[in-house]
């Protein structure tokens, strides 16, 4: 509800300064655009910096209300494309270019380098393996005979949980749930199928749901919806093993002749430097990546695609592999838990949206999931493209002269 005569920015940030208003509820009292200008003139005031820029932006602030709160403008991040690469995928095949939004100089020369070799070789293999959004709430029970009856109630009662949780959505479907017992702590892992949605809200809600009928059968009690077992956010092992969102690989085979012309290499230097690094190295170093850089891909794209930006944590969850095959060059890149969707979210977003339409994959597909898993393909297709060329300018130790080259 808005005010019956219309407010400026300046109103509205004096009425601010006075104490009759607070800095969260100015769309209470005029449009979206208004409230944005009014909050970025009382942050310019306090701050001392100006925000002109920041305040440039193309969209109507309302189309950004599910998505951010005190909105004072838009950050602009420069967006290039890679490509056109061809992609062999089981959802998304043929020549595409690859939007990808980033600050890092010489990425895109990087990526756009792969996407050539891998056009040279006919172009990459891409496949979604599993796919499964997941929610882990934890239980309270008094000792391990409870624990033990709640694994069995869970077990027994699959078809009960499965109707409470989707009654609370049109799309998601509850896969399995498995129970984890730690003492007096039971974490149960819901796996959905949330189709082009990345899913997070959807299960969270179906989860609740399941939950409640959880407390009203047995004697555990719900301490938090989330006990960390999901794992959202947070580099997990059970991520890697298990996945979460899609587990996509993406691959291809480069003849010599293409890996010694284009890439100023060898196979056997390539296959080489990637088992002394990514794997020994990753290992030693305990690390839950075993790649070179998947993680500047996956975000660069998330970021020119509207994907929830803090899940390159588990989208960097990626293990490169590279061998000599006849004297051929292999080359994979498999992605345990990319978290991706093509509608929600940031996906609305207007700027966002575009870089959706340059894949072709904007909003829900035929059949439903399609185009979420057309996009996860285009990014395992990306990150082999963004390893196979760091790989070769590190094997041809051409990495400083590149980066001094573009990237200062």
């Amino acid at each position: 509800m808005t005010d019956s005569t219309p407010s400026t920015a300046e109103d509205l940030a004096e009425r601010v300064r006075a104490g009759e208003l607070r800095f969260h509820e100015l769309e209470d009292h005029t449009d979206a655009d208004t409230a944005t200008a009014a909050r970025r003139l009382l942050v310019e005031e306090q701050s001392d910096a100006s925000l002109d820029v920041v305040g440039d932006y193309r969209f109507p602030a309302e189309r950004a209300d599910p998505n951010i709160e005190n909105m004072v403008g838009a950050v602009q991040v420069p967006m290039g494309v890679a490509g056109p690469v061809r992609i062999r995928g089981g959802r998304l095949d043929g020549e595409r270019y690859l939007p990808l939004a980033t600050t890092e100089g010489a990425l895109l020369a990087s990526v756009n380098r792969g996407c050539s070799v891998l056009n040279d070789a006919g172009g990459a293999n891409a496949r979604i393996l599993k796919s499964g959004m997941t929610r882990a709430p934890v239980f309270r029970v008094a000792d391990v005979v409870e624990a033990e009856a709640l694994v069995e109630w869970v077990r027994d009662n699959r078809d009960a949980l499965r109707e409470a949780a989707e009654e609370t959505t049109n799309h998601g479907e509850l896969l399995d749930v498995t129970p984890y017992v730690v003492g007096n702590s039971v974490h149960l892992r819901f796996r959905y199928d949330t189709k082009d949605a990345m899913g997070m809200n959807m299960v969270t809600i179906a989860t609740r749901a399941a939950c409640e009928l959880v407390e009203d059968e047995t004697d555990a009690s719900l301490v938090a919806l989330s006990g960390n077992l999901c794992t959202d956010k947070k580099p997990a092992a059970i991520n890697a093993v298990e996945g979460r969102g899609r587990s996509v690989t993406a691959d291809v085979t480069i003849p010599r002749e293409v890996v010694e012309d284009r890439l100023h290499t060898t196979p056997e230097a390539v296959a080489e430097l990637n088992t002394r690094k990514n794997l020994i190295g990753s290992a030693k170093a305990a690390s839950l990546g075993f790649n070179a850089h998947v993680a500047n891909v996956v975000a660069a794209m998330f970021l020119a695609t509207g994907q929830d930006e803090a899940q390159v944590v588990e989208g960097a969850n990626a293990i490169t592999t590279a061998e000599v095959q006849d004297g051929d060059l292999y080359v994979s890149v498999s992605i345990a838990s990319l978290e991706v969707g093509t509608v929600g979210g940031g996906t609305k977003l207007p700027t966002q949206a575009e870089g959706l339409d340059v894949l072709g994959v904007r909003g829900g597909g035929d059949p439903a999931g399609s185009n979420a898993d057309a996009l996860a393909e285009a990014i395992a297709v990306g990150s082999l493209a963004g390893e196979l060329s760091l790989l070769s300018a590190l094997a041809s130790r051409h990495l400083s002269s590149a980066h001094a080259e573009l990237g200062r």
